[in-house]
């Protein structure tokens, strides 16, 4: 199969998922963006209690949760195993290397930020494959950074990157400025 082939493939992978979930895209872009600051904010909530001991903090960070939980059920609506805290790290760590990243960028290490910034979108666009159902982790080999695709005959398709193949179809996939 032809690489493009197979891009058009994955594709209309992702177009079939976000039908069949009955998911915006671009909603979801916005909403799984809010849930990494929810995220953010059970971190700062437990790590001012522990400066504080206040508890009241604690009950906050509760109530933070809960909410995070509810708004996470609207993206991540098929899960087996550990895909909700994979889903839930892989976001979390997403928007860490972003900060830290947006970080370097105002100490002027540019080379260093856009480095974070790459990983921090490979991971975001891993979330989206995962629940997407686009990338199926049993049908993954680890190759060095490269990863061999399975069919399901068991045929070996071409190797490329997961994180450049994901953040490829996320780009195109999901479009911000749609209403």
């Amino acid at each position: 199969m032809s690489k493009i082939n197979e891009y058009k493939g994955l594709l209309e992978k992702v177009e079939k998922a976000t039908k069949q979930k009955d998911l915006d895209l671009s909603s979801g872009e916005d909403l799984s963006i809010g849930i990494m600051n929810l995220i953010s904010i059970e971190e700062h909530l437990f790590f001012t209690f522990q400066k504080t001991k206040d508890a009241k903090y604690i009950d906050l960070l509760n109530e933070v949760r809960v909410m995070r939980t509810e708004l996470l059920k609207d993206i991540i609506k098929d899960y087996e195993g550990e895909v909700w805290c994979i889903s839930k790290h892989l976001l979390a760590a997403s928007m860490r290397l972003m900060e830290v990243g947006t970080k370097e960028l105002k100490k002027g290490n540019k080379e260093k930020a856009l480095g974070l910034f790459e990983k921090s979108y490979k991971l975001y666009s891993l979330f989206w494959g995962i629940n997407l159902g686009i990338v199926k982790t049993d049908k993954v080999e680890r190759e060095d950074s490269q990863v061999t695709l399975i069919d399901e005959k068991g045929t070996k398709k071409a190797s490329v990157s997961v994180f450049d193949k994901l953040g490829s179809l996320v780009q195109k996939a999901i479009d911000c400025c749609r209403e």
